[in-house]
């Protein structure tokens, strides 16, 4: 897992409350197990029009926000299924950060654990987010929990397990792995009986 601690990216308001994981990857797209592939698809009910081609007023296909990697939504955001293709289908498009006001909790666990960082602030700093100019960058700083922009510095809570995972790129088993030597001494052990 990639590690994540200090992100400087562009951000790409999509303000809507309730965004579930069938929105963010429809479930006719789930037919892969790789975790790469995916963001092709993300959002594709709103991306894409009936013929295939870009739907010109969704905020993803407009060329300015085109090198966004931090999504500022609403409420409740990754509700709906379990599906970890949600965060996977995020990370493939480019995104490693997402705002929200809030989160379902299997959401929010699956992006964790694949690296994705969701920080969850109140209505009021968001909409001061969304409103900041395409062209600008804004420092997402895991260490310091804080969201830097032009708009104001807004400091966020994560879980202190949560933080330290991201920032040193934990995954359970890389996790399990580091005691690797205890292991094996373990399952030699167990052989001899």
């Amino acid at each position: 897992m990639e590690a994540i601690n200090v992100h400087t990216g562009k951000t790409v308001p999509l303000m809507n409350d309730n965004i579930d994981t069938d929105q963010i990857i429809p479930k006719s797209f789930l037919k892969r197990i790789e975790k790469k592939g995916f963001g092709k698809n993300l959002f594709d009910e709103w991306r894409f029009l009936e013929d295939g081609s870009e739907n010109p007023e969704f905020i993803l296909n407009q060329p300015k926000r085109q090198e966004a990697t931090i999504l500022v939504t609403g409420e409740n955001f990754g509700c709906g299924s379990s599906r970890e293709h949600a965060a996977w289908a995020l990370m493939d498009y480019r995104f490693r950060v997402i705002i929200a006001g809030s989160y379902s909790d299997i959401f929010y666990m699956n992006a964790i654990k694949n690296g994705l960082l969701p920080i969850i602030l109140p209505r009021e700093a968001r909409e001061k987010i969304a409103g900041i100019e395409s062209e600008e960058d804004i420092v997402v700083d895991l260490e310091q929990q804080e969201v830097r922009t032009s708009a104001g510095t807004f400091h966020f809570e994560i879980d202190a397990t949560w933080k330290n995972k991201l920032i040193h790129g934990l995954d359970d088993i890389s996790i399990t792995m580091a005691h690797e030597e205890l292991i094996t001494a373990y399952e030699e052990k167990m052989v001899s009986y």
